[in-house]
């Protein structure tokens, strides 16, 4: 095999400890690094002093972070998905494993993975941790019903968010102690003042001591979390001012809102260099059937692992697409959903949204519904065929006209 990289190493990537292994055409030198920072800027030292100027290492859970954070830059660095790199069984000692990245990139045998540049990597991180803290918010809100159930309290019955602010106002006395139907019902605000009868009845229970410490306990954390998510809000629109105009014609698309507009940017950036077409884009986040074939016969369809942060979003935001009549994404569900079944119908829907976005961020263009009579128009013919045959399978007989 032809010869990419004349000075290169191969690092086997462990909690504690590198090894590295670098071929140059002097010969193969193995050593191995702890992984505190003094270690890995001797590592440093060691690579400058050989003439490496390619290094690869498998995207070992977290591990492999340390140590990108100080090559980066100074080298030409691949994270490599480890599927891609398995070595020969039988063989599997750290030395051996840093041999083989070391061969398997000499080579140009390796696949870097997309590794965004620093700015974008910390403003993937707070949103990450921004969604993290949504969902465990989720949770507890979850853990406040569970408890009003277990109090004979059918709040969520009358009040659509029991964490808004008549919900919570009638939550806090609830905990504070207030037992009197009527005076929690007045606490009510706004167009839920309507429901005071109603209110009444669903705040009449049997609330324990310990019921009221556990509401005590959730509506801090509640508090607590509302504080930190509004936080993440203003640090992340902040770092957001530069993709002011990509945000908004991604916000464009039916049922994508601001925050899944940011998800998207902070997952992908708005660069999309990196992915020579819409579907190496979807490759990269899964959003695709899996490819599977063998003899000639295609095997289970069953979609890749990829980008979960990114999926999950516009998994949701499709399932709101959906839901917009008279629109492309509510005919293409339509039409997959009757042949495939509704999981895989927003799976696709979530796709067509992925590759939409695509194309806004490359081509700088703006977003055009295609009409819920895409598919219809795509072939007029075949929809007329179609339909007749239908009907003259009913049994009746059929003349056109054009209108």
């Amino acid at each position: 095999m032809r010869m990419m990289y004349e000075r290169c190493c191969g690092l086997d990537v462990h909690k504690k400890t590198v090894t590295a292994c670098a071929i140059t055409p002097a010969g193969q030198e193995v050593r191995a690094f702890g992984t505190m920072t003094r270690d890995l800027l001797q590592l440093t030292d060691w690579l400058h002093s050989h003439g490496v100027s390619h290094v690869a290492m498998e995207s070992t859970g977290v591990f492999w972070k340390p140590v990108y954070n100080l090559l980066e830059g100074a080298f030409t660095v691949l994270v490599v998905n480890a599927r891609n790199m398995k070595a020969l069984p039988g063989r599997k000692t750290d030395v051996k494993d840093a041999e083989w990245i070391a061969d398997l990139l000499q080579h140009g045998l390796l696949t870097a993975s997309f590794i965004p540049d620093r700015p974008q990597r910390e403003l993937r991180e707070l949103v990450r941790h921004r969604t993290t803290l949504v969902q465990e918010r989720v949770r507890v809100v979850n853990r406040v019903q569970k408890v009003l159930e277990g109090a004979n309290i059918k709040l969520a019955s009358v009040v659509t968010d029991i964490t808004g602010v008549s919900g919570q106002a009638i939550l806090q006395a609830i905990a504070n102690g207030m037992e009197d139907p009527a005076v929690l019902a007045a606490l009510a605000r706004g167009r839920l003042r309507n429901k005071r009868d109603a209110l009444e009845q669903a705040v009449h229970g049997q609330v324990g001591a310990h019921q009221r410490l556990l509401l005590k306990s959730h509506l801090r954390h509640l508090g607590f979390l509302d504080d930190e998510i509004e936080g993440l809000d203003e640090e992340v629109a902040e770092r957001m001012r530069p993709f002011a105009d990509q945000l908004e014609r991604i916000d464009e698309v039916p049922c994508i809102g601001p925050r899944t507009a940011e998800i998207v940017i902070a997952e992908a950036g708005v660069d999309m260099s990196p992915f020579p077409s819409s579907g190496h884009f979807s490759s990269w986040t899964a959003l695709c059937p899996g490819n599977n074939e063998s003899a000639g016969k295609r095997k289970s369809e069953r979609r890749r692992k990829g980008n979960r942060w990114l999926t999950s979003a516009l998994v949701e935001a499709a399932q709101s697409a959906v839901r917009v009549k008279d629109t492309y994404f509510h005919a293409l569900y339509l039409r997959i959903a009757a042949r495939r079944g509704h999981k895989r119908a927003i799976v696709a829907v979530a796709h067509s949204l992925l590759e939409v976005i695509y194309h806004l961020l490359k081509d700088g263009t703006r977003y055009q519904d295609l009409g819920a009579n895409y598919f219809d128009e795509r072939d007029r013919q075949q929809t007329v065929r179609r339909s007749v045959h239908r009907l003259e399978r009913l049994g009746y007989h059929v003349s056109l006209e054009a209108a």
